[in-house]
This record gives structure tokens, sequence and C-alpha cells, in this order.
């Protein structure tokens, strides 16, 4: 993990550069609401000079959060996770995932995993379906057909096979005697 804090040294160099930068922005903004020259911004009123200033860091701020989204889709596409960027950012994987939710890529979801079970005479498949839930659909050695209640999904495969197996018993050999 890299350390992102900065030196004493560091921080006067940055608060320098953003002063140079910032106050070219300032004074295009106190010209344009004042319709004073660049050159008198400074001889307006002090609470004046001051908000336009402040309307300057606004502008830097908003700019600021664009190019740190940007810098996290950049870090995400080359395969950093949300706990990396939060990490980094100094908050939760969570935290991350909702300053920049489209900074990771999530992976395409895998084809659906089948799986045959065969209890009692009858069979059943099992489908994992794309939210990760597991399904299942039946016939029964009577003939009868069955699926998993409501299209509701079942936690896991073992849970998906269990309701299955409860319905291939319930329909397997000496089914009909039990009708």
């Amino acid at each position: 993990m890299m350390e992102s804090g900065i030196t004493r040294e560091e921080q006067v160099e940055l608060d320098k550069a953003l002063y140079d930068a910032l106050n070219p922005l300032a004074s295009a903004i106190r010209a344009r609401t004042t319709g004073l020259s660049v050159d008198r911004m400074w001889d307006a009123e002090p609470v004046e000079v001051a908000l336009s200033v402040l309307a300057a860091w606004k502008v830097v701020d908003a700019e600021v959060k664009r190019l740190t989204a940007n810098a996290a889709a950049t870090a995400g596409s080359y395969g950093a996770s949300y706990e990396q960027l939060g990490a980094v950012w100094g908050i939760t994987r969570q935290g991350a995932r909702k300053k920049w939710p489209d900074a990771v890529s999530r992976p395409a979801p895998a084809a659906a995993r089948t799986s045959t079970l065969e209890l009692f005479g009858g069979t059943a498949e099992l489908v994992q379906r794309p939210s990760g839930g597991w399904s299942w659909t039946g016939r029964g050695a009577d003939g009868a057909s069955g699926a998993a209640d409501d299209g509701t999904a079942c936690a896991t495969a073992e849970e998906a096979a269990a309701h299955a197996g409860v319905f291939l018993k319930e329909h397997g050999p000496g089914a009909v005697d039990r009708q």
C-alpha cells in the first residue's frame, strides 16, 4: 500500500501551485460579476473579493471531483478493487463503491450453471440464475412436473437440490399408490 500523505515541503509547493492556478480564475470570475477589469479586481470590496475567490474554489472543487472520478475509473480499469480504492482514499470499500459506483467493472455473469439430480425414478434440473440464486424444475417417476415455488430462488445449489428431492420423493415409485 502506498503512503498518500505529503511532506511539509510538498504541502507548501502544492498550496503555491493551487493559488497560482486559482488567481486568474478568481480574477476572471470577479471581472464578470462586477464589470471591473481583471487588473482592478483588488479594488473591489474585500467581501466581494473573498466571495470571488470562494467561487473560484467551487469551480476547482468540481473539477477535482471530476478528475478524481476519472482517476478511480482508470485504476478500476486496470484491475483495482473497491477495497483498494477505498484504502487509498481513506474510506471503506462500501464508501468507495458509493463514491465511484462505476469505477470497478463487475465481471459479466458466467453462463448459467446447471446440474441434474436423479432420485426416486425422476429427474430434476438445478439452474443457477444470473442473480446467483438457484431454482429447479423436475419430472417425477409418476410423470408429474414441478418447479421451485413461485419462481423464488434458493440461496444455494444444495437448497434447490433438497426441495427438488422432496418433490421427486413425493412423485417417486409408489406415488400412485399413496394418492
